[in-house]
């Protein structure tokens, strides 16, 4: 290439560029500053929450703590570990989320594989039953019922099985499953291997967007859910979650700040050097519910939004 040729398709290049105006730039500039303002007030109340729980607890009751920490400490989460039944909760809530969001995903990986097959019988009465559910149910009191009669009441097996099937989950799985191309599974096909091998060598690899996508809906509502723990597991305190006794100590705080100031009621003499009053009680306790998903959302993200954007294509 000769020097001419290049400063020819250095000046093409600078002509086929947009040229931006004052109104572009201005515009772009205020895209920034708009979502960085957004963004800032969308962190504010975690960094809120959390700055008032390492803060010095009579500057928190005070009101005093509000942009910056005031005498930084970390004894209130240290003096969680002796509240009764929480190590406990905060046990049976990770084995929850592990078990029913590995669960899940593998229910809905398969179901949403089978569903795409043409050959399945009855497939469309089958999909269409599934749908059906996410848009009618029987109640509160007729599922309650259902749990009873299932023995799933005081069971910690009632976390697991009602969430392995997922019918939202198992369309979008559908969905990104049918944008993979089927010349893939017919070579496969062609050389001999079945639906299951078809499935874990060919499908399963190329679907960990959409299911790092589930994993993230599964995990964050196992995590967060309380209700059915509420509900059927009133008598085994031992299988409560966490979010269920976070409930019960934001409910109780002010019981719990006074067995706290007393040294009483299961609580040891170092938590009442800490968590004194109840508002301390609520920041921490509630800070301790948000830190797990704040620390694993950052890392599924990427799959997150790829799963999702590929899953929207065929609606």
């Amino acid at each position: 290439m000769t020097a001419k040729s290049a400063a020819v398709n250095v000046h093409d290049k600078h002509e086929n560029q947009i040229k931006r105006t004052a109104g572009d730039w201005v515009f772009e500039i205020f895209l920034y500053v708009f979502f960085g303002i957004f963004t800032l007030l969308c962190i504010f109340p975690f960094y809120y929450l959390f700055i008032n729980t390492i803060s010095n607890n009579d500057a928190v009751t005070s009101g005093l703590v509000n942009f910056y920490p005031i005498g930084v400490h970390f004894n209130n989460y240290i003096a969680l570990k002796d509240v009764n039944d929480l190590l406990p909760s905060v046990l049976v809530t990770v084995l929850r989320t592990v078990l029913g969001t590995a669960l899940m995903v593998a229910t809905s990986a398969w179901a949403g594989y089978l569903v795409t097959k043409q050959k399945m019988w009855r497939r469309s009465l089958w999909y269409r039953a599934l749908v059906i559910t996410m848009y009618f149910n029987a109640g509160l009191i007729p599922w309650y019922m259902n749990m009873l009669m299932l023995g799933l009441t005081e069971n910690f097996l009632a976390y697991i099985i009602p969430g392995m099937v997922a019918p939202y989950n198992i369309i979008l799985v559908k969905t990104y499953i049918e944008s993979i191309p089927a010349s893939l599974e017919e070579s496969a096909t062609i050389d001999g291997a079945g639906s299951v091998q078809v499935f874990y060598k060919i499908i399963l690899p190329l679907s960990i967007p959409i299911l790092a996508t589930i994993s993230i809906f599964g995990a964050v509502g196992n995590w967060n859910s309380f209700q059915d723990s509420l509900l059927l597991m009133a008598k085994s305190t031992r299988l409560q979650t966490l979010q269920h006794r976070l409930y019960i100590y934001l409910n109780q705080a002010s019981n719990l700040s006074a067995a706290m100031t007393t040294g009483v009621g299961g609580v040891s003499s170092q938590m009442t050097d800490s968590l004194l009053n109840s508002k301390v009680v609520k920041y921490t306790i509630s800070m301790v519910s948000i830190i797990p998903i704040l620390c694993v959302y950052p890392f599924m993200q990427r799959f997150f939004v790829k799963g999702i954007m590929l899953g929207a294509v065929k609606g």
